[in-house]
């Protein structure tokens, strides 16, 4: 099987956070030095907003998209667009006997990711550089598929899909959480400026595929979705938390501010969801 040549990597969020932790600057790595995603709280008022709070709430919604999977120990387990590998160091810390595969586009997460994660005794971890939308692995060889928060940075969706389901055991199932907008908004968040203003400080983010249209391309993969659970209220103390630890910096990053904010507005408004998704296999 032949693969695409990888596409470049524009990440500028993740070179100022690569920065940040070279510099070892106590925040960003407190905040950010294992996973690279919002927050999850069961309880959003209680949120402290201090960076423990966070640590915390980004080891939460990593493990609600591994319940969302019906992650278990003995499982092969793929996480794509994997970041630092904070996903999967939840997973080694609380499950035995599991064989872990990270893969990610731009090799300075991995190479961070290789030096935070260390297998528990019984388990096994492996990193890979590749393109999500064409993953280097055998057909049906992975329990799980996980993708925490990164597939709008993905060319096409439904080709990622498509080759999460070939990779995948039947019975196994495919779990993600996803920016998905409201059908009313959806259009408007397809608009693309030229270049170079196209990607902004997350990146050039895709993040205009409605629920309705993600079953849809799931569907057309061959899975059964089987579950779909909104946590947008969930994730909001993120925001706030964001404008805090931005203010804290030395310097602000305009572009970040504004893409946050428009994210925020959009989320309080209803009309764009943070969505986590799940989609199984055919047993047969």
């Amino acid at each position: 099987m032949t693969h695409p040549e990888k596409p470049k990597v524009n990440l500028p969020y993740f070179d100022y956070l690569l920065d940040s932790l070279a510099q070892k600057d106590p925040i960003v790595t407190q905040s950010f030095g294992r996973h690279v995603h919002w927050g999850y709280w069961s309880k959003p008022s209680a949120a402290t907003l201090t960076s423990d709070d966070f640590a915390l709430a980004a080891d939460c919604l990593s493990q609600q998209v591994c319940f969302a999977g019906n992650v278990s120990s003995r499982q092969i387990i793929l996480d794509v667009g994997c970041g630092f590998g904070g996903t999967l160091a939840v997973i080694n810390e609380t499950h035995s006997d599991m064989t872990l595969h990270g893969l990610n586009l731009d090799n300075r997460q991995l190479q961070r990711a290789k030096t935070l994660v260390q297998p528990k005794a019984s388990n096994t971890v492996q990193f890979h550089q590749g393109n999500a939308c064409a993953l280097p692995f055998p057909n049906q060889v992975f329990d799980r598929v996980l993708a925490v928060e990164c597939i709008f940075h993905f060319p096409d969706r439904a080709q990622f899909l498509k080759e999460a389901f070939r990779v995948l055991k039947p019975g196994g199932i495919l779990s993600l959480s996803d920016f998905t907008p409201k059908n009313v908004i959806a259009p408007l968040m397809k608009i693309t400026l030229p270049k170079p203003f196209d990607v902004g400080f997350y990146g050039h983010c895709r993040v205009d595929t409605p629920l309705r249209r993600y079953h849809a391309i799931a569907n057309q993969s061959g899975f059964i979705t089987t579950i779909e659970n909104n946590i947008t209220n969930n994730t909001l103390p993120t925001y706030r938390y964001l404008r805090k630890i931005g203010l804290q910096q030395k310097q602000l990053h305009f572009t970040a501010l504004i893409e946050t904010l428009t994210i925020e507005l959009l989320s309080r408004l209803h009309l764009l969801d943070y969505s986590i998704l799940a989609y199984q296999r055919p047993k047969h």
